[in-house]
């Protein structure tokens, strides 16, 4: 996934952390799998149950268990302390196998994020976020409030603006959320800003209304700046499970989604949508949520994660 090396000192400690919760959970329980001696069809139904349960999906538990069957097979597994070392090996391959770099900010030209996901998953909290973290890094930040249909969505992304320390430019509610994306990117081209991030609603209850209020917000951002939006990100809310993973369709379908980011991790004992929103809908994870304060933004690692799971 993308490296940003500024945070990759405090990843792997932020990373475990945030996944207490999944590993002394279900994951907790594959470790007590894992000390048998023996395999037998026993060990395979509960470790495929057990997949299921940490919202690893019935078709990504299908194809983990497949491969490693075959790889019991040919390799011979024959104890659980193997079936780890085989079961880790093909978590990764199926992060991995859409790996795509988060493409970094070029300077001289506006690195825009267009930023979707339904209401309630986290979405404006990461976007303060990901504002931190560029921050951090010494760039220049403006948030965009295109979410218009609430006046508390441009409200809330006021606050944690203030919060991050960057700039919000917004309309009045009811606006054209194209309008706002329009007149951001313009204030980052005439002001030299770095990075452009542009929240939009998520009121899945007008779908179509909606997928085609995104477009348009893409459409005017690419007429505007060739090449933008560089980033599409969406952000899923760990805790949602396998709803995430329908919410997700319907976003990638619409707008070229090009990253996810997972929020809420550190909320939940499964964290096993991970896998199954990266094999079922072919984008890699690009961040990962593990807590409530602004630097708890954790750029995503195949490795690390797979290794902070099963301890």
């Amino acid at each position: 996934m993308g490296k940003h090396a500024a945070d990759e000192s405090r990843g792997p400690a932020e990373l475990e952390q945030g996944l207490e919760r999944t590993r002394q959970g279900f994951f907790g329980r594959l470790a007590q799998l894992f000390r048998r001696s023996g395999l037998d069809e026993e060990t395979w139904e509960e470790l495929e149950a057990l997949l299921i349960q940490a919202d690893v999906g019935v078709k990504t538990t299908e194809t983990l268990l497949g491969r490693l069957r075959e790889r019991a097979r040919l390799e011979k597994i024959a104890d659980g302390m193997a079936l780890r070392k085989a079961l880790a090996e093909e978590m990764r391959a199926i992060l991995r196998q859409v790996e795509r770099p988060v493409p970094p900010p070029e300077p001289g030209t506006p690195y825009v994020i267009l930023v979707v996901g339904v209401n309630g998953v986290g979405k404006t909290t990461t976007i303060a976020k990901l504002a931190y973290f560029h921050r951090r890094q010494g760039r220049s930040v403006l948030l965009a409030a295109a979410d218009t249909f609430r006046a508390a969505a441009i409200e809330q992304l006021q606050a944690w603006g203030e919060r991050a320390g960057v700039p919000v430019l917004a309309h009045r509610p009811g606006g054209d959320p194209a309008a706002v994306a329009h007149d951001a990117v313009s204030a980052a081209l005439a002001r030299g800003i770095d990075v452009v991030i542009v929240d939009t609603a998520g009121r899945l209850h007008t779908k179509h209304n909606l997928m085609e209020e995104l477009r348009k917000v893409r459409r005017v951002i690419e007429r505007q700046l060739p090449g933008a939006p560089q980033q599409v990100l969406l952000v899923l809310d760990a805790t949602t499970g396998q709803n995430g993973l329908v919410q997700a369709r319907v976003f990638t379908e619409a707008v070229r989604v090009t990253h996810l980011a997972l929020a809420k991790l550190d909320g939940t004992a499964k964290g096993g949508i991970a896998f199954a929103v990266v094999h079922e809908l072919g984008v890699p994870i690009a961040y990962v949520g593990t807590g409530e304060r602004l630097e708890d933004l954790v750029v995503f690692d195949a490795d690390r994660f797979v290794a902070a799971l099963l301890g």
